[in-house]
């Protein structure tokens, strides 16, 4: 019965938990679980309960017999303002996410199961519609990525030093996207991957189309355009995808003080993420429309392609230097580079438009097809931390996560600026007795600043935290 209402509660929030976050390894979280988020994100040698599904599966292995169940909430603070030049300063007004996890595991002698829910991470900002994003558009801009995961582990105690184990992961991913550009940067998105309409399904180009009507300035002749597709919800996007990843680990107790760790996480398998409901809308004079500045809204579909979460391999150690002290410390590198070499979208018109603006045009059942170089570089991310335990009830942890900048300054967007290169956290836990715990963490992320090749600058800083309880029984 105790499983049985734990699995339920674990898919219920299957349904709630992926609120888009901004993320502060490029769009990983610097630690999963409180334990491992104080203390820089090294979690791969010690037992750090559930948050193990998402960070070295094989550390279910070094718990004590018997059940576990975690139920966590994560908030994530940034501090986002986009600068250009000449313009007044943009600061996104997105400030606050806050994101669900859950997990429950079994330890029957040497063997240990369960399932969990989390968020694996994202990125989130929103700018006013008087602002430079804005694009002379009028109306607000923002971006919300988010990404969770339903995991099942699975991990065997081989004999006293070793224990592997591993995880199937059904990952999901949403994206919401309200996004302005002025007529280069419209034109830049449609010839930045080599201006051929390759990776749409439909046929026809509506970029073609405008080119005629306007005798072949469409971008010439554009003031601004805009690309829509958004919902309210504070937990999924409103274009969806979905699709599996798996996760190995091991462990190897060296000495009785010291004990190593390393994992191995897959690149995602994802299909594309859609959405029926959205628009695109331009704004253009010329020829076309007697000279007027005209704005041509569209309703249609987007199809995001081949958006992944990338590989990443980790290890290290954890050592006891005393009863009371324990000292962690991790290496990660994720594989940004393989995922995020561009961003590819394809808008499909409706088959009829209801404005005769676009109706004229002939725009219905056609395509857009646009894409962002993105070039990340792969990411370095060093973690290092301690716990001291001041009695048998209190724990506190500090630590450090520092990793290089994935992005490159030249293909930085102020939408999507995951540049956040160090963190300083700390935390505490708290037994009230063997069957249940608190743990709290908290961490600072000074400000890091980029400048984009049309010297746009974003400053990126912020804290996050996170709150678990945990019961044994």
């Amino acid at each position: 019965m105790k499983f049985s209402r734990s699995a339920v509660a674990i898919l219920v929030l299957a349904a709630l938990s992926t609120q888009q976050a901004y993320a502060t390894n490029g769009m990983n979280l610097s630690g999963y679980g409180p334990e491992a988020h104080a203390m820089g994100g090294a979690s791969m040698a010690y037992d750090n309960g559930t948050a193990a599904l998402m960070n070295n599966p094989a550390t279910l292995g070094l718990m004590e017999e018997g059940h576990r169940f975690d139920a966590a909430i994560g908030g994530l603070f940034p501090s986002i303002t986009a600068k250009a030049p000449t313009m007044p300063n943009a600061d996104s007004s997105a400030t606050a996410f806050y994101m669900p996890a859950m997990g429950w595991i079994n330890k029957s002698g040497k063997l240990v199961y369960g399932a969990g829910v989390f968020s694996q991470g994202g990125m989130g900002t929103e700018y006013s519609a008087t602002s430079f994003m804005a694009a002379g558009s009028g109306e607000k801009v923002r971006s919300e990525v988010g990404v969770g995961r339903v995991i099942v582990p699975l991990a065997y105690q081989l004999d006293e030093q070793f224990t592997v184990g591993g995880t199937v992961d059904y990952v999901w991913a949403g994206m919401d996207l309200k996004m302005a550009l002025t007529g280069a940067q419209f034109g830049d998105m449609v010839t930045a991957l080599g201006g051929t309409q390759t990776y749409g399904s439909a046929s026809g180009s509506m970029v073609s189309t405008l080119a005629g009507a306007f005798g072949g300035g469409a971008l010439t002749a554009m003031n601004w355009a805009r690309v829509d597709f958004s919902n309210s919800s504070a937990f999924t996007g409103q274009a969806q995808g979905g699709g599996f990843a798996f996760k190995l680990g091991a462990t190897f107790k060296a000495s009785s003080d010291l004990t190593l760790g390393a994992t191995f996480h897959s690149k995602t398998s994802m299909g594309d993420m859609n959405t029926s409901s959205a628009s695109m809308s331009m704004n253009v004079d010329g020829p076309g429309v007697g000279g007027v500045p005209t704005t041509i809204p569209v309703s249609g579909s987007i199809s995001v392609h081949n958006f992944q979460w990338p590989q990443t391999i980790g290890f290290g150690a954890a050592y006891q230097a005393s009863d009371a002290l324990m000292l962690v410390a991790d290496y990660k590198r994720i594989g940004w580079k393989d995922v995020m070499k561009d961003f590819k979208v394809t808008f499909t018109a409706d088959a009829t438009q209801a404005n005769p603006v676009a109706t004229g045009f002939g725009l219905g059942g056609q395509v857009v097809d646009m894409g962002m170089i993105q070039n990340w570089d792969d990411q370095n991310v060093l973690q290092f931390g301690a716990a001291y335990k001041v009695s048998s009830a209190l724990t506190v942890r500090g630590g450090v996560n520092v990793a290089n900048n994935p992005v490159p300054d030249k293909y930085m967007n102020p939408l999507f600026p995951a540049i956040a290169k160090t963190n300083l956290s700390g935390g505490v836990g708290y037994a009230f007795d063997k069957q249940s715990s608190i743990d709290a963490s908290f961490a600072y992320v000074p400000t890091t600043s980029a400048t984009n090749g049309g010297g746009a600058t974003v400053d990126f800083g912020g804290s996050s935290a996170q709150l678990l309880y945990s019961h044994r029984y």
